[in-house]
């Protein structure tokens, strides 16, 4: 289990990385520097060669290759699973997560066949994320200290509720930037933290509102964080499991925040607004791993 448990975090890495790579894709507008899928101007993936990736084919053709990467790894995992995990939950996660990247391939191919939907590179987005959250369940479940607790684990139902309320909302944010990007209105409020110079914007278009929901979006978030955070340090400071996700989460929400307000003031800097997209994942995933911390007690080991 110790090795399996390597090779997961190995793919939660990948899976990173991969959402980075799609983030750069976007911040750099490289979604059509290849015009063709499954080939690469007409190579196979695999064949095009190092010397032609130049510019936005960098970007793209990267992002395919690392997707290729993590799919091959995610086949791995299922097979790995099926002989060597008892649980067939665990099993059935595996088989899960090879569906989910084959179905997260197929939205990638039909964003470039389609001319880059808004509708279908959303989904993509959504749905990157949710394999990534899946990625890091599974690494915590293969994990030393799920499988042999020291001590009896937390069961707070108060905190449980908490918790998924944060994911919940910090996936819901994360669609919502997903879907401020893919419209154009990354910029559509260009201040910050004013919007125009008020306090409200002074007029209101679509993308105007889509931008500032995402802003009143970002501060619900960082509040619910810290008032989980706080609970968690007042009721359980005595718990390592929880208290040094909770640390961390401070620090990401911190850093999503700041990368958020430069994204803006940088006139969306590709680098910067990738950092913001892995970031916002970071964020997602400690929200989740402190989740399924507070539901351990309510998981069988059969």
């Amino acid at each position: 289990m110790l090795w399996l448990h390597r090779y997961l975090r190995l793919l939660v890495v990948c899976t990173l990385l991969l959402i980075a790579a799609g983030g750069m894709v976007t911040s750099t507008h490289s979604g059509l520097a290849v015009p063709d899928w499954p080939t690469t101007y007409g190579y196979s993936m695999f064949t095009f060669p190092a010397s032609k990736m130049v510019g936005g084919i960098f970007y793209e053709h990267g992002h395919r290759l690392i997707a290729s990467g993590v799919g091959f790894l995610t086949i791995g995992l299922a097979v790995w699973l099926w002989r060597a995990d008892a649980r067939r939950w665990m099993r059935r996660l595996g088989i899960i997560a090879l569906a989910a990247v084959i179905v997260q391939g197929i939205l990638g191919g039909l964003t470039v066949r389609y001319f880059l939907p808004a509708p279908i590179s959303i989904g993509h987005a959504g749905l990157a994320q949710l394999f990534f959250c899946l990625t890091v369940s599974l690494a915590l479940f293969t994990s030393r200290s799920w499988l042999v607790a020291a001590t009896p684990a937390v069961d707070d139902a108060r905190l449980r509720h908490r918790m998924v309320l944060l994911t919940a909302l910090v996936y819901g944010q994360i669609l919502l930037g997903a879907t401020m990007r893919h419209v154009g209105a990354g910029l559509a409020i260009p201040d910050f933290p004013l919007a125009f110079g008020h306090v409200l914007p002074p007029v209101w278009t679509p993308q105007i509102a889509l931008h500032f929901a995402h802003r009143v979006g970002a501060m619900i978030v960082t509040i619910v964080a810290l008032v989980n955070v706080g609970y968690i340090w007042t009721r359980h400071r005595g718990r390592p499991e929880l208290v040094r996700p909770a640390w961390m989460l401070v620090l990401a929400v911190a850093i999503q925040v700041s990368l958020g307000a430069a994204v803006v003031l940088s006139g969306k800097q590709p680098i910067i607004n990738t950092l913001h997209v892995a970031t916002g994942a970071t964020v997602l995933a400690i929200s989740l791993f402190l989740t399924l911390r507070t539901f351990r007690v309510r998981f069988a080991m059969g």
